[in-house]
């Protein structure tokens, strides 16, 4: 038997009563690694970059083995850019090319752009139009029940390429998983920690890191799922929140 553990973290009360999301983190771990996990979550929730959360929610679940859904981690390109607006063209350009609608990976980049504040998931935009599908509001469609299968295999591989860091390590993770849901073409996202600026695209060919994709400070971030039209959202959004997932390398 497996495990599910699950944080989300505010600042001024739950995320459902107005609280400011502050942090999230996701593992699948046998039983002698939840408690280790679940103390790793909380010091995290008190110590992010995006202020000390005085709201947390640790949820600890059983997985059955048979129900966990294995996808493949998803390779690592660069994409080089110096300035915010270098890097939401290199974006624009990597949408595009995974299928996405110029109009449409424009819009899905404006819409990131004017948050005013981090969403705790995703906006779903139709691939085709750019129009917002999901009516979650700022709540966003929530990726959850996810682990790499080998983390120690991971961290080696992303150590050769120079890129190791925890950003990079969990937003690989969600990105395999996310793009193998039914009916995803792509997804764009930058972080909401205001230390960090890289962003990426990703879709079934690959993940492509993008240098700049907002100032240096700003800690307003999201991510976006763009969909096919066609797409049965029902089915999309079950797998996404509820599907366990193990990426394998």
């Amino acid at each position: 038997m497996v495990y599910s553990v699950r944080m989300r973290a505010a600042q001024g009360g739950r995320h459902e009563e107005g609280g400011r999301h502050i942090s999230g983190a996701e593992r699948i771990v046998p039983y002698d690694k939840v408690e280790q996990t679940a103390a790793g979550m909380l010091e995290r929730a008190f110590t992010h970059s995006r202020g000390q959360a005085d709201f947390i929610n640790i949820t600890i679940e059983t997985v059955q083995p048979s129900r966990i859904q294995q996808v493949p981690l998803l390779p690592v390109y660069p994409s080089s850019s110096l300035t915010r607006e270098e890097g939401h063209k290199a974006a624009e350009h990597a949408l595009v090319a995974a299928g996405v609608t110029p109009s449409g990976a424009k819009q899905g980049i404006l819409s990131l752009s004017s948050l005013a504040d981090s969403m705790r998931g995703a906006m779903l935009l139709c691939a085709v139009t750019g129009r917002r599908l999901d009516d979650t509001e700022d709540r966003g469609i929530r990726v959850s029940r996810m682990d790499i299968e080998n983390e120690e295999a991971l961290i080696e591989r992303l150590v050769k390429q120079g890129i190791h860091n925890l950003h990079v390590q969990e937003a690989l993770v969600l990105a395999s998983k996310v793009a193998a849901g039914p009916g995803v073409v792509a997804e764009l996202c930058w972080s909401d920690d205001p230390e960090y600026t890289m962003g990426y695209v990703a879709s079934a060919k690959g993940y492509i890191r993008i240098p700049h994709c907002k100032p240096l400070g700003n800690s307003v971030g999201g991510r976006i799922f763009f969909v096919n039209p066609a797409a049965d959202r029902s089915l999309l959004e079950n797998y996404l929140q509820h599907q366990p997932v193990l990426v394998i390398l």
